[in-house]
């Protein structure tokens, strides 16, 4: 029987897709469905979710491949949470959640193993102890206590596939150290996609990179989803 604080909701407008969360906790955010859409899906290959939350980025994937997604998830009640959601989904045979650091990632699939690499990260630096939510799993998801950018992309030089393409969604203002981190890890940044609300009020930036990839960087035009009723179909294809 389910805590009365687990509620189970639709996946937004992906018809068929339910998700578990807390009614008055962990929730995911808009990010994680704007960064699934911003993935080029193609077929034949290896999907690897990092900080998968309750799992919004794999169960939105799924409506558009049949490849295996695999999600790490260190904290274990929003783990639980992700596990609830692919099984109400009938996904267990295409999905798979770990409860797992990340940092065992190069164990558990050694080698350069993944032709995709996704991540919605912790995007706040843990500076004081007063900045951080008293809720310690919000904590966790908002701010860099169990993991940081360095280590982040530290781990996807490893285990990505020459070529392969690694997604992450961030803050502007973090760019520089994001490019820093992604150079030294053979990370070249493609594609470069703002994301803005309320008048134009630039949030988070969508970020493709490829390994070794050739130099030159394209940057979308910003696009506001102040107002979107879907967010389907919303990028086109590179």
């Amino acid at each position: 029987m389910l805590n009365e604080n687990i509620v189970k909701n639709d996946l937004f407008d992906y018809s068929n897709r339910f998700i578990y969360q807390e009614k008055n906790g962990f929730k995911f955010s808009l990010d994680s469905i704007l960064l699934a859409e911003f993935v080029n899906v193609k077929r034949n290959k290896t999907y690897l979710d990092m900080c998968t939350g309750n799992a919004p980025i794999p169960l939105i994937l799924s409506t558009k491949t049949s490849d295996e997604i695999i999600g790490f998830e260190i904290q274990e009640e929003v783990y639980e949470l992700a596990q609830k959601s692919i099984q109400v989904n009938n996904l267990e045979k295409q999905i798979k959640i770990y409860n797992n650091d990340i940092r065992e990632i190069p164990k558990i699939f050694p080698g350069k193993y993944f032709d995709v690499i996704i991540c919605n990260p912790p995007y706040f630096k843990y500076t004081n102890v007063k900045e951080l939510n008293k809720c310690d799993i919000k904590t966790k998801a908002r701010h860099e206590v169990t993991i940081d950018l360095a280590t982040i992309f530290q781990i996807v030089g490893t285990i990505l596939k020459d070529n392969g393409t690694f997604y992450l969604v961030h803050r502007p203002e973090r760019l520089d150290e994001i490019i820093i981190e992604a150079t030294k890890n053979k990370l070249s940044l493609k594609v470069l996609q703002p994301i803005a609300t309320k008048e134009n009020e630039l949030k988070i930036v969508l970020l493709a990179f490829q390994k070794h990839g050739k130099s030159g960087i394209k940057i979308n035009k910003i696009i506001n989803v102040n107002n979107l009723t879907s967010y389907q179909h919303l990028f086109k294809e590179d």
